[in-house]
């Protein structure tokens, strides 16, 4: 398994902008970090950024499923981890803000402060939930637009890139959500997320209607066939991120094992060698680091 040696500081000060991405990757394709070891994981594999959700960082972290379970604080621990083990731009669900305008607010400076190259906010009311999960609300639209204008206005570095999300489409239809994104655009968002598309025709509509950086999700949840990532971006898409992809494999290879441990089995063959998981924990790098960087200057 060749991963690549990386080093153990930070590389922040070169990181591309998140709109620098979007200029080069058509599409920018971001995998769902959870935790440091997918996040570092993702970074080896060669991928420019990575995406990270609530769904899979609390189901990780902490057990739950997505229903409104952990505050920002949780949130915003889990996210640090993660920023610790990797150079990566990360773009990261701010939920719908935690709270009024004061909050979102604060979301935005404090993800801005540790390293977040851009983020999403949703219109769902609270507490909010997974939006394939169902009992989903969604704001006024145009009382969403005051947090859009908000959180916009709050940015204290002008790269931050700020997506709004809108749930409307499972509640209310298609129209409704387009509207809806009429108005986040006016009043400040940078790119559009409609969550929960039904069809490859609905992506075509919306990827035809709006001329800003366009996201969607696959999940294996989700009622979207898997489409290639190039079929996405002729259909209009910038951005296209995996929330559950690896979580759920994580969590198959998981039970897997346990059950064949349990029946008194065990197959080596499904484990990375000792070797290949001290590449990916850098090894080398920290060795380095432990013997003074030999001669180096």
């Amino acid at each position: 398994m060749a991963t690549e040696r990386l080093p153990p500081y930070s590389t922040a000060m070169t990181q591309p902008t998140f709109r620098d991405l979007l200029a080069t990757e058509k599409p920018l394709i971001m995998p769902g970090a959870y935790d440091a070891l997918s996040a570092q994981l993702i970074e080896m594999a060669g991928f420019k950024a990575c995406f990270v959700g609530g769904y899979a960082l609390v189901g990780a972290r902490h057990a739950l499923p997505d229903l409104g379970l952990v505050g920002f604080g949780e949130m915003r621990n889990g996210i640090a981890d993660i920023l610790s083990a990797t150079d990566l731009p990360l773009l990261v669900d701010a939920d719908n803000g935690y709270g009024d305008l004061k909050n979102v607010a604060r979301t935005i400076r404090t993800y801005e402060r540790m390293g977040v190259a851009a983020l999403f906010v949703e219109d769902q009311t609270s507490p909010k939930r997974c939006g394939h999960m169902g009992g989903t609300g969604v704001v006024p639209a145009e009382d969403f637009a005051v947090k859009i204008r908000t959180a916009a206005r709050a940015r204290q570095n002008a790269d931050t890139f700020l997506i709004a999300r809108t749930d409307a489409r499972a509640l209310n239809g298609l129209d409704d959500a387009l509207r809806r994104c009429e108005l986040y655009l006016n009043a400040g968002a940078d790119g559009l997320y409609i969550e929960a598309p039904q069809s490859v025709a609905e992506l075509e509509r919306i990827g035809h209607l709006f001329d800003v950086p366009l996201l969607v999700d696959l999940a294996e949840s989700g009622p979207l066939p898997f489409l290639k990532p190039l079929e996405l971006a002729e259909l209009g898409f910038a951005m296209v991120i995996y929330p559950t992809a690896l979580i759920y494999r994580v969590a198959a290879a998981y039970a897997k094992f346990l059950a064949e441990l349990k029946g008194g089995q065990v197959d080596e063959s499904d484990a990375v060698s000792f070797e290949d998981w001290k590449r990916m924990m850098r090894f080398d790098d920290w060795a380095d680091a432990e013997s003074g960087f030999g001669d180096r200057p």
